[in-house]
């Protein structure tokens, strides 16, 4: 019977709360929360189609990953992205140079979820910002050239700017979110996208530190 239970309405609101609860009090990062929180991105992205797929796709599987490792032995050590960082490096878990022994290493697979974090939070920021006769295709197209981009071979950049062509408009896109109004959808994002900015900016510079910003 429990298979016929309906699964909850998806709301942006609650992916971003997720993140705001990333945070501990002296500001390292909780590998749960963050984990979370992109299960409800991928629940966003997969709420609008295939569009994002090529990127959804890889996430969940970074995902998988992250939950090996927390599940895994020494998965103490994997409760926040600091220890994370701190035992894989003190015990050469990551490979620095090329995939090589360890291509599914924690830091490899967070950086990945990372630069992806960047792009949506680069696109949210815009819709925010933006105006009822915003294209969400270029909000997205520039996002997505200003992060992933430079990440992906030529042939995925070209795929990805043709997909973003199919973006519902605005007013959809904010249906989309299930919050509310147009301008309870703005609100939102205003309280929600500084934890946003604040994780990421959190973890690059984590990742700065350790000379960790281009695991291969």
């Amino acid at each position: 019977m429990a298979d016929s239970v309906p699964e909850e309405k998806f709301s942006l609101k609650e992916v971003l709360i997720t993140f705001q609860s990333c945070l501990t009090d002296n500001q390292e990062i909780l590998t749960d929360s963050y984990v979370n929180g992109w299960r409800g991105l991928v629940r966003f992205m997969n709420s609008l189609g295939s569009i994002f797929s090529f990127i959804s796709k890889d996430a969940v599987n970074k995902i998988q990953i992250m939950v090996t490792h927390q599940n895994g032995e020494n998965g103490d050590k994997y409760e926040t992205l600091q220890s994370m960082v701190k035992y894989e490096l003190d015990n050469n878990l990551v490979d620095l140079q090329r995939r090589a022994e360890h291509p599914e290493s924690g830091c490899r697979t967070l950086l990945r979820l990372h630069r992806a974090l960047r792009w949506l939070e680069l696109f949210l920021e815009k819709l925010r910002t933006s105006t009822e006769d915003s294209k969400t295709s270029v909000m997205c197209t520039d996002a997505y050239n200003d992060s992933l981009a430079q990440y992906h071979a030529w042939i995925i950049r070209k795929a990805a700017t043709m997909a973003f062509c199919a973006l519902p408009g605005r007013a959809a896109f904010f249906q989309t979110m299930n919050v509310g109004s147009t301008e309870q959808v703005v609100a939102m994002l205003g309280e929600a996208m500084p934890f946003i900015s604040k994780v990421y900016e959190i973890t690059e510079e984590l990742y700065k530190q350790h000379n960790l910003l281009e695991l291969p």
